[in-house]
């Protein structure tokens, strides 16, 4: 019975330990970003390997760039399509959740996540693409870290820069040079809601460029931009 008593214990303890070591390393890293600019994140490594499937010389294109060497036409389309609220609230949006939660529930299966910029970037940064209210709680604990850690503008700062934009591309300076031939900090009003429409699938849209979803989209993206309050 003793042996029995441990080895419950062990079994109890031991997955405990490992999330909380789990929750220190996301910890550890986000403090370090707080002024040293991540290097690849999750989702990178995971499409370079998926690329080097097929050509194992492949690379991302990916250039880092400060915040204020991208167009604010660019951080206004975003905000706009992606979370209008993003300077005001605490990391997320748990209206935005509940309707997702009762999209998912209408159709039996995780279809929606309603996250915010910073819950993207969490997912980003240290996720998986997989849709699971495990992995949604997951990432919920990495945005409270973000933004508890870092200031709007820096956590928007990295988002710009690390997030996905097509068939390995990743970041601002990356997809402006990709779609347009400019830098980020070129991008005009209608360039800027154009990629910001694309960030839902930037794979897709980066085959199918002449969607007439993608125009309509966009038109409205530009009307919503002036709105669009920057951190």
């Amino acid at each position: 019975m003793k042996f029995l008593r441990k080895l419950l214990l062990w079994l109890i303890v031991t997955p405990i330990l490992v999330v909380l070591a789990m929750q220190l390393y996301f910890l550890v890293q986000i403090w370090w970003w707080i002024d040293h600019n991540p290097g690849s994140t999750s989702f990178m490594n995971r499409q370079l390997a998926v690329l080097r499937e097929k050509n194992p010389d492949a690379r991302l294109k990916h250039k880092w760039v400060p915040y204020d060497r991208i167009s604010n036409h660019l951080k206004r389309a975003i905000i706009a399509a992606e979370d209008s609220n993003f300077s005001e609230h605490e990391g997320v949006d748990w209206e935005a959740m509940q309707k997702a939660y009762e999209r998912n529930t209408r159709k039996g299966k995780v279809i929606a996540g309603g996250s915010t910029i910073t819950q993207q970037l969490a997912k980003n940064l240290f996720l998986s693409g997989e849709r699971s209210y495990l992995r949604k709680a997951q990432e919920v604990i990495i945005t409270y870290m973000l933004e508890n850690l870092m200031d709007k503008e820096r956590i928007f700062e990295i988002y710009l820069n690390v997030v996905e934009w097509g068939v390995g591309v990743f970041g601002a300076e990356a997809a402006a040079q990709h779609y347009y031939g400019v830098p980020a900090a070129s991008l005009n009003a209608y360039q800027a809601a154009r990629l910001a429409v694309m960030l839902p699938r930037p794979r897709f849209y980066d085959k199918n460029r002449n969607s007439a979803y993608l125009a309509r989209r966009t038109d409205l993206i530009l009307r919503r931009m002036g709105a669009a309050a920057l951190p």
